[in-house]
């Protein structure tokens, strides 16, 4: 105790004490996340504001011996950003966007740069940057590479480590890796970023990263069709890819019940049918020229979609307005999905193909574990990304349904890892996931995981308990 005391001190001395928080109702809001699986607890919420500071925070820690958990906006949704006793660090302050070049088409920015900021930065030079999520007004960018997180734009640009030319990181020991080269290509060696990105704070914290950025779309279609089942939702991808190719740029699928969800709990929506229908697609298109007609496109490919059975109706948007009132329906779902009680969540992903095939194996599996389940499947059905939740049947309490989420993680799991797909799609695996991990991956895979943790980080600082358990960890 005395020694976490003397590191607060000392690490007050140099920051300053508006920056070294103590008191419950100053730390409060870092130890509350989205889904109220977790209550935090630290000595101390620490907020440097550069990476020098970073530095001297994580190397305090080290020789003192006391470990570390890294926070951004703190939007994360398995738990990887709350601490449990460690020193909280938050990235808040390392907010500036140090460089942005539309020739190079690059961005520098700071972790703790809000998303929307930087997409706003990168419209002001005429460019895009493609990552787009539902908490992208709070979430900040290194909490986004950390976890590699994906959101509704994948299907074109790719998750977030795919838009990452390099990085800025502080290391266990508190020395700072500068990888933040604008380069293309670049062979030189391992690819460091690797390290880093994904993985979660376990190996290194981030504080700086290039991003990639793209021509900004002339132009976007967006529409949303009801459709009789995911076979006929993948059908209608494909005709829209073979019309319109890479700009295909989002597909996204969900069930009758989230859209009802939507339309019941949110205000402001509005049906965009005239009739329900029990699945969804919300699909766009987009380029950066208009020398071609996507309008024309979509079109087509709907109707021919449509005299195939494939669509049952569709709407295409004919103002930003109505796409953005389109877009809500697929945003506003998680957070709609609140008002019917309890939720056990399911973040997986299996090759887009086979999409469908999950679906009909999972629903009734879980249907049958719990008469009157309500399940609400939804997501990004374009790169085999489906967030498979289960909301709680009419009446039950929601402690016991709660109970029930280990039985449902092996109902759900177990069908993914017979269709080779991954039990973490893009929320990460954090402290919610860790077990899971250990009971799916590959043991070759663990033990390369764990042979990386003591080499980067052999005092077991970084993070501690999230990802994967050293041995001193498993056996406490």
């Amino acid at each position: 105790m005395r020694a976490v005391e003397g590191l607060v001190a000392r690490l007050a001395a140099r920051l300053g004490p508006a920056h070294v928080l103590t008191a419950p109702e100053d730390i409060a809001l870092h130890l509350r996340e989205e889904r109220g699986l977790y209550a935090g607890r630290t000595p101390a919420v620490v907020k440097p504001g550069s990476t020098e500071e970073v530095a001297f925070v994580v190397a305090a820690c080290a020789e003192a011996g006391v470990p570390i958990v890294p926070q951004g906006g703190n939007t994360g949704l398995v738990g990887g950003q709350m601490p449990f006793g460690e020193v909280l660090l938050s990235l808040t302050r390392l907010d500036r966007i140090r460089a942005v070049d539309p020739v190079d088409m690059t961005m520098t920015v700071e972790a703790g740069c809000i998303l929307e900021d930087i997409h706003r930065a990168a419209e002001g030079e005429g460019c895009l940057f493609p990552l787009h999520i539902a908490s992208q007004g709070s979430c900040r960018i290194g909490g986004n590479l950390a976890t590699n997180a994906g959101g509704t734009a994948v299907l074109r640009y790719g998750n977030a480590k795919e838009l990452v030319l390099g990085l800025e990181v502080v290391l266990a020991d508190g020395r700072v890796w500068n990888g933040l080269k604008r380069l293309r290509k670049n062979n030189a060696g391992y690819d460091l970023r690797q390290l880093f990105l994904g993985t979660e704070g376990t190996l290194g914290i981030i504080t700086a990263a290039v991003l990639k950025l793209f021509p900004r779309p002339a132009q976007r279609v967006t529409a949303f069709a009801g459709v009789p089942d995911p076979r006929a939702a993948l059908a209608l991808m494909k005709r829209l890819r073979e019309e319109a190719g890479d700009a295909l740029t989002t597909f996204e699928l969900m069930a009758s019940f989230g859209l009802e969800t939507v339309l019941k709990h949110m205000s402001g929506t509005v049906r965009p049918l005239g009739a329900a229908y029990p699945w969804y697609v919300l699909a766009e298109l987009s380029a950066p020229t208009r020398a071609f007609d996507l309008g024309a496109l979509m079109e087509a490919g709907l109707g021919a979609a449509f005299e195939a059975g494939e669509v049952l109706d569709a709407t295409i948007a004919a103002s930003e307005a109505q796409a953005a009132a389109l877009w809500r329906l697929r945003e506003d779902m998680s957070e709609a999905q609140k008002h019917e009680g309890g939720s056990v969540k399911h973040d997986v992903s299996v090759p887009v193909s086979r999409v469908p095939e999950f679906l009909e194996r999972a629903l009734p599996a879980v249907e049958a574990r719990l008469p009157g389940l309500r399940p609400c499947p939804f997501g990004h059905v374009g790169d085999g990304n489906i967030h498979f939740n289960l909301s709680q049947p009419v009446g039950m309490d929601k402690a016991a349904f709660l109970a029930l989420w280990e039985d449902f993680n092996r109902i759900v799991h177990d069908i993914v890892a017979d269709m080779d797909g991954s039990i973490a799609a893009e929320h990460g695996i954090g402290r919610l996931k860790r077990d899971e991990l250990a009971h799916y991956a590959d043991p070759l895979a663990l033990e390369l995981m764990h042979r990386l943790k003591q080499a980067m980080d052999p005092m077991g600082l970084l993070n501690p308990g999230k990802v994967i358990l050293t041995e001193e960890q498993s056996s406490s």
